[in-house]
C-alpha cells in the first residue's frame, strides 16, 4: 500500500519538480541527459520511453503513437517544445529518433505478429499449401511425402494425418516459423528433429515447435522482450526479427530438453515452465540479446 502511495506521490508532483530542478543545474532536459548518458541500447531506449509516457506534455507523449513516416518530424517538435538547439546537441535528434524508431517499431512488429497469428491455415490456399510442403522437403529432403494427407507427417512431429489442425492456436504463424527456421538453419533444424525423434528422449518436434511460437508471441505481447530488440534491431524491429527470435528459442529448448534427459514427454509442461523462466531471467539483463550464434545461410 506505502509502495502504491509512494508511486503516486512521485510520479505526480516530486518527478516533475526533480526534473526542474535537475534541468536548472545541468542546463538539459531529461531526454538530452538519457541520449547522451547512455550507449545506444535496451538501457537508453526503456528510459526515453518512460520519460515519454511520463511526460505532461501532449507533444512527448504523442511521439509514442507515431507512425515511422512522422518521426523525424515528432523530433523537431520535440526539440522545440523542450527548447534544444542542435547547435549546442548536435547528437540529440538522432539518438532520439532511433530510440523512437524502435519503441514505435515494436508496437508495429507487434501489430504484424498478430495478423499472422490470426490468419487460419487453408488447404484452400495454394500459399499456405506450398509452405507446409516445403518444410516437409526441408526436414525431409530424401524422404517423398506418400499424399497429402498421411501419417509421414507424424515423422517431424504434427500430431495427426493433416498439419492443418495443429495450426488453430497460432495460425499461419506457427508454420512461417517453422520454415524460418529450417530454410535459415537448416543443419541446426534438422540436428533438432534429429533429436526429437530420439526413441526415448525425443519430444513432437513440429507441436513443440508451434508451442514455443506461443512463447515467443506472449512475450512479445508482454513486453517482456523490449530489451532484446533495443539491443539487437538499431532501428524498427521487423517480422523477420521477431522469427529470428524463434529459431533461438527453437535451437536453444533442444539443448536443454537433451541437457535434462526428462523422465518422458508426459513431462513437456514442467520442462516448458522451466525453459520459460529461464528466458525470462536471460530477458532481465538490460544487456540481453537472444541470439542464435551459428551462421545462417
Amino acid at each position: 500500500m506505502l509502495g502504491c502511495i509512494w508511486q503516486y506521490v512521485y510520479t505526480s508532483f516530486l518527478r516533475y519538480w526533480l526534473k526542474w530542478l535537475v534541468r536548472q543545474a545541468t542546463g538539459t532536459c531529461e531526454l538530452q541527459r538519457i541520449c547522451s548518458g547512455y550507449k545506444p541500447g535496451a538501457t537508453r531506449t526503456t528510459k526515453a520511453e518512460y520519460s515519454l509516457q511520463s511526460s505532461k506534455n501532449k507533444v512527448l507523449r504523442g511521439a509514442l503513437q507515431s507512425s515511422k513516416d512522422n518521426l523525424e518530424q515528432c523530433v523537431d517538435q520535440i526539440m522545440k517544445e523542450k527548447n534544444i538547439k542542435p547547435q549546442k546537441d548536435p547528437l540529440f535528434k538522432e539518438s532520439l529518433h532511433i530510440c523512437l524508431l524502435q519503441i514505435t517499431g515494436y508496437s508495429s512488429l507487434y501489430l504484424s505478429v498478430e495478423d499472422l497469428r490470426k490468419e487460419v491455415f487453408s488447404s484452400d490456399n495454394p500459399e499456405h499449401e506450398a509452405m507446409l510442403l516445403k518444410l516437409w522437403d526441408l526436414l525431409m529432403p530424401t524422404v517423398e511425402l506418400e499424399s497429402r494427407i498421411t501419417k509421414q507427417w507424424g515423422d517431424i512431429g504434427f500430431q495427426g494425418d493433416d498439419p492443418k489442425t495443429d495450426f488453430r492456436g497460432m495460425g499461419l504463424l506457427g508454420l512461417i516459423n517453422l520454415v524460418f527456421f529450417s530454410e535459415n538453419y537448416t543443419a541446426e533444424a534438422r540436428q533438432v528433429l534429429a533429436h526429437a525423434n530420439h526413441p526415448t528422449l525425443g519430444y513432437s518436434y513440429a507441436i513443440v515447435g508451434i508451442n514455443l511460437t506461443e512463447m515467443a508471441y506472449s512475450l512479445l505481447k508482454s513486453g517482456a522482450l523490449k530489451p532484446h530488440f533495443y539491443n539487437s534491431v538499431q532501428g524498427s524491429p521487423e517480422l523477420r526479427d521477431f522469427h529470428q527470435l524463434y529459431c533461438y528459442l527453437a535451437y536453444e529448448f533442444d539443448k536443454f530438453w537433451v541437457a535434462e534427459e526428462p523422465e518422458s514427454i508426459m513431462h513437456f509442461n514442467q520442462y516448458r515452465e522451466k525453459f520459460h523462466s529461464t528466458v525470462k531471467t536471460h530477458l532481465q539483463d538490460p544487456d540481453v540479446s537472444l541470439t542464435l550464434t551459428v551462421a545462417s545461410k
